[in-house]
């Protein structure tokens, strides 16, 4: 099952974040009086339209148990961490080198207790080393660098799951603001899903101020060098398109290696 997430864009269109599309999410290519083509300029997004991200509650517990029940088939082989007395203090630092440079993180336990001890485990195991990111999305709304499926196609996961936590876990399940747009800002790290509760290995980079409803678990920030990474990768584009659009970056990108502290 492919990884999904919606982003609100300029006009209120959804943008799809899933594995093999090269659908363009900017605009397209119109002609001149003298037959030449050009790419008019993206449009942008007022993000002064949209909430921010709620406020983070203090842990009620130093520790929590966390449940990573298995499902389907590992893209790579992996043991599920254990979900026993997870810390909910302090951060994780984790270096990624990827073939474009290097993309420091810094994963947040307070926010996302369960996702970062499953990150660090899967880093521990050399889950994501030689793996690619196989999408990339430059479209004004969600400008972002999607990982963590070592089979390169957007479907593969580690062979477990788990539960949603902030923001998701901020709002009654049956609050409506879960369905509305908020700011997940530049240098934000946050899980990709395939629908509630159905977090494994793949994540996103948020290399600008992008709009998303609050079912995608945040657990980290990017470092400036990172963010200077990500920008080099999305300079070069998204494969086959010639504006801002959402499939895999133009030119390859793999994490060489993901080593924690």
């Amino acid at each position: 099952m492919k990884r999904t997430a919606l982003a609100a864009a300029g006009l209120g269109a959804a943008l799809l974040l899933t594995g093999c599309s090269n659908d363009s999410g900017g605009s397209s290519e119109s002609t001149t009086s003298s037959g030449t083509w050009t790419t008019p300029a993206a449009p942008t997004v007022d993000m002064s339209k949209y909430g921010a991200l709620p406020a983070v509650a203090a842990p009620a517990a130093p520790t929590v148990d966390c449940s990573y029940p298995a499902a389907g088939q590992a893209a790579k082989p992996v043991q599920a961490p254990n979900g026993t007395g997870v810390s909910t203090e302090g951060t994780v630092p984790v270096a990624m080198t990827t073939n474009d440079g290097p993309i420091g993180l810094t994963l947040d336990r307070t926010k996302a207790p369960c996702t970062v001890n499953s990150f660090v485990s899967l880093a521990q195991q050399g889950y994501f080393d030689n793996t690619p990111c196989h999408r990339i999305s430059t479209s004004p709304g969600l400008e972002m660098l999607q990982c963590g499926d070592p089979s390169g196609r957007g479907t593969g996961g580690p062979g477990y799951q788990y539960a949603n936590e902030y923001p998701t876990n901020a709002y009654a399940p049956s609050d409506p603001a879960l369905r509305k747009p908020v700011v997940y800002p530049r240098g934000t790290v946050a899980m990709a899903n395939a629908g509630a509760d159905t977090n494994g290995g793949q994540f996103f980079l948020v290399f600008a101020d992008s709009v998303l409803a609050p079912n995608y678990t945040v657990f980290g920030t990017i470092s400036e060098e990172g963010l200077t990474t990500l920008e080099k990768i999305a300079s070069a584009g998204v494969e086959g398109s010639t504006a801002p659009g959402d499939g895999a970056p133009t030119n390859p990108v793999t994490i060489e290696a993901a080593k924690v502290g």
